[in-house]
C-alpha cells in the first residue's frame, strides 16, 4: 500500500517552495509548554473549587479528569487529520480551541461551564505531536532530532512550570486571572505560528476514517473513565467493570475494522511492528513513572510536621519544588539528542529509564529533607527529559512520513494512559495506607515509599522493554530510503513523494 503525498499550498492548491523556518522550533516549543501548563494549572485550585463554585469535590475533580479524556481522544485523531489536511492548519485550530476554553473558564464560576472549558483546553494537547510532525517535515535531517527532543520535552517542562505558576496566582490574585492570562498567551501563540511556522507541504491522500476515529474515541473514553473514577465508584462496581468490558469489546471491533479499511485512523500493521509497538509500551510505562513524581512531591512537602515526615510547606513552596526539574528538562533536551545521534535513541531511552529508577531510589531514602526531596525529584525529571526526547525519534524511525502525525499522537496518547493509571494507583495507595496525625487522617511515610517503589518498578520495566527494541541504525527521521529521498527533494522545491508504507 502506498500513500501519495504532494507539496501543495493548502489555500491555493499551487505548488510552493518550502522556506527555512528560522523561528519555528522556538515558537512550536513555546506552544507545547503553554498547552502542557494548561493540563496542570488547576491542580493547586482543586481544594478551593467547592467553596468558590458551590460544587461537590467529586464534580471539582472533573476539572482534571475531563482534560485527560479530551486530550486522549483528540491527540491521535487530530494527528491523523493533520497528516491529511495540513499540520499547521490543525495546530492553529487546536490553539483556537485552547483560547475558547480559557475564556469560558475566565468568565464563569459555574462548575458545568468550567468543566466544558477544561475539556476544550485538554483537546489542545494535540499541539505537541503536530509540532513534532511539522519539525520532521520542515527541518534538515541533521536538526530534526534536537528540535523534536525539545518539542517532546515540553510536556514535562509545562507540568513542572504550571504548578508553581498556578500556586502563585491562586495565593495572590483572583483565580480567574490565570485563565485570562492563558487565553491571552494562546492568542500570542496563534499569531506567532501564523507568522513563523510554515505549513507542511506533505499530505496523505485518502478519505478520513470517521468510523475508526469514533471507535477509538469510544474505547478510550470507556477505559479512562473506569481508570480515573474506579476509586470513587469501586473497582468491582457494575459501572467500573462494565466500562472496562465495553472498552475491550469496542477495541476489538475497532481493530478488526481498522485492518479492513484502505486509509485507517491508525495503521495497525505499522503499529504492530516491534519498533513501534515496544516504543509505545515504553511510553506508557515512562508516563506512569514520570507522573508519580508530579503527583506526590507537592502533597508530601505540604503534609503537616505532625506526621513526622511532612514539612508543612506552603502551596507556592511545594510547587517550586518541581521547578528545578523543569529547568533540567530544558537543559537536557539537546543532550538527549546528542546521545541519540551518537548511540541511537534506543540507548537514550534505556539510559533515561535507569535514571528515573535511580531518582526514585534517592527519593525512597531522603524523604525528610526539602533539598534532598528536590534533588530526587530533579533526577526523575532529568530521566524523563531524556526519555521524552528519545520516544519521538524511535517512533519516527519505525513509521513512514505519511504516518508521522498519527504515530506521534498515538505515542503521546500512551503517555497519557500511563499517567491515568498512575493517578489511580497513587490515589489508591495514599488513601489506604494512612494513620492519624495532628487530628486528621494522613498517608503514612510508608505509603509514599510504596509509590516510589511502584514508579521505580515501572521505570525498570520500561528499561527491559527498551532492551527488546530492534537495534538502532544511524538515527534519522524515517526509514532510510525516505530520509535519502527527502534530502534530495528538499533541494528541489515542490515535490511529490510516493512512500511505500510497507518498507
Amino acid at each position: 500500500m502506498s500513500a501519495d503525498i504532494s507539496a501543495l499550498d493548502g489555500a491555493t492548491g499551487q505548488t510552493r517552495t518550502p522556506h527555512h523556518p528560522r523561528f519555528a522550533v522556538g515558537v512550536l516549543a513555546f506552544c507545547g509548554v503553554v498547552v502542557a501548563v494548561m493540563q496542570t494549572i488547576v491542580v493547586p485550585l482543586l481544594p478551593h473549587i467547592p467553596a468558590l463554585t458551590g460544587a461537590t469535590p467529586t464534580a471539582a475533580s472533573w476539572l482534571v479528569t475531563v482534560t485527560l479524556l479530551t486530550g486522549a481522544v483528540f491527540t491521535p485523531v487530530l494527528g491523523r487529520v493533520g497528516d491529511m489536511y495540513g499540520k499547521r492548519r490543525v495546530l492553529v485550530a487546536s490553539l483556537v480551541v485552547l483560547v475558547m476554553g480559557s475564556v469560558l473558564c475566565a468568565v464563569s464560576s459555574h462548575i458545568g461551564v468550567l468543566i466544558t472549558g477544561r475539556a476544550l483546553q485538554g483537546a489542545a494537547l494535540a499541539v505537541v505531536p503536530l509540532g513534532i510532525s511539522i519539525l520532521r517535515d520542515e527541518l534538515p535531517p541533521e536538526r530534526v532530532l534536537s528540535a523534536v527532543a525539545l518539542m517532546s520535552s515540553t510536556l514535562g517542562i509545562g507540568a513542572a512550570v504550571g504548578l508553581p505558576v498556578a500556586a502563585l496566582v491562586v495565593e495572590n490574585f483572583d483565580w480567574h486571572t490565570m485563565f485570562w492570562v492563558s487565553g491571552a498567551i494562546g492568542i500570542v501563540d496563534i499569531v506567532m505560528v501564523l507568522c513563523c511556522v510554515p505549513e507542511s507541504p506533505l499530505r496523505t491522500r485518502g478519505r478520513f476514517d470517521a468510523v475508526g476515529a469514533l471507535g477509538l474515541s469510544a474505547a478510550l473514553v470507556c477505559l479512562l473513565l473506569a481508570v480515573t473514577q474506579g476509586a470513587d465508584w469501586g473497582w468491582t462496581s457494575t459501572r467500573t467493570v462494565g466500562l472496562l468490558v465495553v472498552a475491550v469489546v469496542v477495541a476489538l471491533l475497532w481493530g478488526a475494522y481498522e485492518l479492513r479499511v484502505p486509509t485507517p485512523m491508525v495503521d495497525l500493521r505499522v503499529s504492530a511492528r516491534p519498533a513501534v509497538l515496544l516504543t509505545n509500551l515504553a511510553a506508557l510505562l515512562i508516563g506512569f513513572a514520570f507522573y508519580a513524581n508530579s503527583l506526590v512531591t507537592a502533597q508530601m512537602v505540604q503534609e503537616p510536621k505532625a506526621t513526622g515526615y511532612g514539612l508543612g510547606a506552603s502551596l507556592v513552596v511545594s510547587g517550586l519544588c518541581l521547578l528545578p526539574g523543569g529547568v533540567a528538562m530544558v537543559a537536557l533536551s539537546p543532550v538527549s539528542a546528542r546521545i541519540s545521534v551518537t548511540y541511537g535513541p534506543k540507548v537514550s531511552l534505556a539510559l533515561a529509564a535507569g535514571i528515573i529508577a535511580v531518582g526514585y531510589a534517592v527519593r525512597y531514602f531522603t524523604s525528610h529533607s526539602l533539598w534532598l526531596i528536590i534533588a530526587g525529584a530533579t533526577v526523575v525529571a532529568s530521566g524523563t527529559a531524556i526519555a521524552y526526547s528519545a520516544l519521538p525519534a524511535l517512533v519516527m524511525r519505525g513509521v513512514p512520513v505519511s504516518e508521522t502525525g498519527a504515530a506521534n499522537g498515538l505515542n503521546t496518547l500512551m503517555r497519557s494512559i500511563g499517567q491515568a493509571f498512575c493517578s489511580a494507583t497513587v490515589a489508591a495507595v495514599l488513601a489506604n495506607i494512612t494513620f492519624q496525625a495532628g487530628g486528621r487522617t494522613a498517608p503514612t511515610l510508608h505509603a509514599y515509599q510504596v509509590v516510589f517503589v511502584i514508579a521505580a518498578g515501572a521505570a525498570l520495566l520500561a528499561l527491559v522493554v527498551t532492551l527488546f527494541l530492534p537495534g538502532s541504525r544511524t538515527p534519522g527521521t524515517g526509514t532510510v530510503g525516505e530520509d535519502r529521498k527527502d534530502r534530495k527533494d528538499r533541494k528541489g522545491g515542490a515535490r511529490t513523494i510516493l512512500i511505500e508504507e510497507g518498507a
